[in-house]
């Protein structure tokens, strides 16, 4: 009888769920729910409430739509009985965080909260608790704490003890409300099975814990701030539970949510871009995965914990038991040409494309394609969204060199999408220049299997092969082979992700290698790409950080002159 699992994968813009074949890997179906309320970095659901700055949060309500709509459409596209549905897998955005009461309950489900935006789930790009960031990584520093060096030398303000600390510092009332705050994976895990289950990627990557030392000591956080002396017993826990572990079995509530049968196994939860590497196969050091979406996250097997400066996070068992799983990423990938194509693109190009049937990230690709390498004279810096590897500085704003007045469109998404490449370059060369090889490099994600040109430049840049998962969803299925793993062999399933992998983790045929000429060219640019790098990100010149103080004020301003 063949058996079934379920991959649940929550994006940044919408949840979808695969239903996968056990042994195979085959994806027999899929579903995607589109957040009702999106991601909020304007105003709250009650249109009165507006967010400042960097702000960018969500409504844990989205996530129980997600299961309550893709996992019975699953089994009805496929026709399949949930009886032989043997395991169910998550993974996340992360770190994206929520508080709760002593019931599980969020926080902004209540009443006297709904009005707070601290009472929400803040999304792995929210970026308003860089001061936080900035001051632990003084106090962090000042003290010599070892766990620094694990992080790059940088805790971002996008996990958690940053998140965490603004919570504390802007709404007191929601700090002392909370009974938990945690990691939105495993909230909607605790939805699953009835109980929360920290699962040791997130708290690993995410919350500065180290499977040998744990978290920072109490003294660590009370140089931070009194208050937050006992914020591990308070509202984390020391209690965390492995990747690759059975998180607990559906109740009778969440059978009548999901359409599952009761007692279906549920594994640990995970982070999407994790969740990813033994989809495409990878089960052994050397091997570079880039999970290329709204961001990139970068994920490296090693077999020795290595200090690499500006990589997110080097954590034992991260990613696959029994190696070092190191991450890096860049925050703007996706969302920069997004960014682009809604606000620098002439109503012309839209027209054109328009009358032709496609989309306009199509159009451009067309027309980006039919240039040379340097041809456009532009260079850019992939820092819209700021820096997360290696610099780790969310404060960092985007450049764009060389435009003249007769710079065309494509010509600036281009040297966009090209930013994005010398941007993943950085990133391994400086995993290369301390210790942790490269051999191999793999991409999954919406732009890796759709982008042509896109993944031939990023060949090119790197001057490395690049094979493509051959999943459209490739963290789902990751998700659910860990959901096999929870159900275990006796029940259908696999005792290990790595005996998983090797069945059900796919890549396509086709391989991006790189163009010679086109790799010397770019290597010209790369030189370019790498002092403007230092130039703008190592404190030569801070104008970004000027411009963006002057905004704040220049904002401040104008909001008292409406409120007099």
């Amino acid at each position: 009888m063949t058996k079934y699992s379920i991959g649940v994968d929550y994006g940044t813009q919408s949840g979808r769920a695969v239903l996968v074949e056990v042994g195979t890997g085959r994806e027999v179906a899929t579903a995607v729910k589109e957040y009702t309320h999106g991601v909020m970095d304007e105003y709250l659901p009650d249109g009165k409430t507006k967010l400042e700055h960097d702000w960018a949060l969500q409504h844990p309500a989205d996530y129980l739509e997600v299961l309550e709509i893709t996992i019975p459409e699953v089994l009805t596209k496929a026709q399949v009985s949930a009886e032989d549905v043997i395991g169910l897998g998550i993974d996340f955005t992360a770190c994206t965080v929520l508080p709760i009461d002593k019931n599980g309950t969020p926080l902004c489900f209540q009443p006297e909260y709904s009005s707070n935006p601290h009472s929400y789930v803040k999304l792995w790009k929210h970026h308003a608790a860089q001061d936080e960031a900035n001051r632990l990584n003084e106090i962090a520093e000042e003290r010599g704490e070892k766990f620094l060096s694990r992080y790059g030398g940088k805790i971002s303000s996008e996990w958690m003890i940053p998140k965490v600390w603004q919570i504390l510092n802007e709404a007191p009332e929601i700090y002392t409300g909370a009974d938990q705050i945690l990691e939105a994976t495993d909230w909607v895990i605790s939805q699953l099975t009835g109980e929360i289950t920290r699962n040791s990627c997130t708290a690993g990557y995410k919350a500065i814990w180290h499977k040998q030392d744990g978290y920072p000591s109490n003294e660590f956080f009370k140089a931070l701030d009194p208050r937050l002396e006992n914020v591990v017993e308070e509202k984390l826990s020391t209690k965390i539970f492995p990747i690759g572990a059975k998180a607990g079995e559906i109740t009778e509530k969440a059978a009548k949510l999901t359409g599952l049968k009761p007692g279906t196994a549920v594994a640990v939860a995970n982070v999407d871009a994790h969740v990813a590497v033994p989809a495409v196969g990878i089960t052994e050091p050397g091997k570079l995965l880039m999970i290329m979406g709204t961001s990139t996250c970068h994920i490296l097997l090693g077999e020795e914990e290595k200090v690499v400066p500006g990589m997110c996070g080097v954590v034992e068992d991260g990613v696959i038991p029994g190696y070092m799983g190191y991450e890096a990423g860049q925050s703007c990938v996706g969302d920069h040409f997004e960014w682009f194509t809604e606000n620098c693109v002439p109503q012309s190009y839209q027209e054109e494309a328009d009358a032709r049937g496609i989309n306009i990230h199509q159009l451009l690709t067309e027309k980006a394609s039919k240039l040379e390498v340097g041809e456009s004279g532009l260079l850019a810096l992939d820092w819209w969204n700021g820096n997360r590897s290696t610099l780790v500085d969310a404060d960092l704003t985007g450049v764009l060199l060389g435009a003249t007045l007769l710079t065309k469109p494509e010509e600036i998404y281009r040297a966009l999408i090209e930013a994005t490449a010398f941007g993943t370059r950085m990133i391994v060369e400086t995993f290369r220049n301390n210790g942790v090889p490269v051999n191999e490099v793999f991409a999954a994600g919406g732009i890796a299997e759709k982008n042509r040109m896109m993944m031939q430049i990023y060949a090119d840049v790197l001057n490395m092969d690049i094979k493509i998962s051959a999943s459209s969803q490739t963290p789902a299925l990751g998700s659910a082979m860990f959901g096999a793993v929870a159900a275990g062999k006796d029940r259908g399933g696999y005792d290990t992700i790595t005996d998983a992998a090797k069945d059900m983790g796919r890549v396509k045929d086709y391989i991006y290698q790189p163009i010679k000429a086109n790799a010397d060219s770019y290597q010209q640019l790369f030189n370019e790409y790498a002092r403007l790098y230092d130039y703008f990100g190592r404190g030569e010149n801070n104008v970004m950080k000027t411009l963006k103080k002057i905004k704040k004020e220049s904002s401040l301003k104008k909001t008292e002159e409406t409120v007099c």
